[in-house]
């Protein structure tokens, strides 16, 4: 059983429990990399921005950076899909073009999109990984950053090289940068998943980690209570 079927739905979720310790007994918590922040940044503009980041299972994602200053909110969903395939059922059978992705709505002049591309390298997954991230396997896995502007692009885009040309990883870093066609966001149960379900064996071992690893090295731009798509739309 593939861990996408296995978080089909909340009963599944409980029925996965002896498999998820089993795949985080083999190591599927990712350590952190400390890398430089980028060279070349957006500059502060007015309002609100919107960016959306694809690493693997976004129950983490959504997460960690619900944890940094200047998000106003972070969302799970699907993008580089088509709408009528942005389905969970759908989407965890890998032929969609649907990534699990995080919809980042953010204050550019307190949080900048070079510094949530830092956090998402750093912390939030592993972007040396093809179509995985520790033990989710398969396209919907992929590292993607689906960029709304040409500005979002180049930031993304020679942050990217900055990081293969430092060798700050031990791989080079396979994250594309797509267009961004849509996002769809994901079932209600999805949301707010890591905060909501902190003893979950998945949660534990995978992502805990990375909101720990937020604090310790990213201590200026973490804050403790997160900011919740339930209560943002409550």
């Amino acid at each position: 059983m593939s861990t996408s079927s296995r978080r089909r739905s909340l009963a599944a979720l409980l029925a996965a429990t002896v498999l998820s310790i089993g795949a985080s007994a083999a190591g599927a918590a990712e350590d952190a990399v400390v890398i430089p922040p980028p060279a070349v940044d957006e500059a502060a503009g007015a309002g609100t921005e919107t960016a959306i980041f694809a690493g693997g299972c976004f129950w983490g994602v959504q997460g960690v950076f619900q944890h940094v200053k200047g998000v106003k909110s972070a969302v799970s969903g699907y993008a580089g899909g088509e709408a009528k395939t942005a389905q969970y059922e759908t989407v965890s059978s890998g032929s969609t073009g649907h990534a699990e992705s995080v919809e980042v709505r953010f204050d550019p002049k307190e949080v900048s999109y070079g510094k949530l591309l830092q956090i998402f390298f750093s912390v939030a997954h592993n972007p040396t990984q093809l179509n995985f991230q520790g033990p989710d396997r398969g396209t919907q896995y992929r590292s993607v950053l689906f960029v709304a502007d040409p500005e979002q692009r180049k930031v993304a885009e020679r942050y990217i090289d900055q990081l293969d040309k430092a060798h700050v990883f031990a791989r080079p870093i396979v994250t594309k940068v797509s267009e961004t066609t849509g996002f769809y966001p994901a079932e209600a149960y999805h949301q707010d998943f890591l905060t909501l379900n902190p003893t979950y064996p998945y949660i534990v071992y995978n992502d805990l980690p990375k909101i720990e690893n937020l604090k310790s090295l990213f201590p200026a731009d973490y804050r403790s209570q997160p900011v919740l798509v339930r209560k943002a739309k409550g």
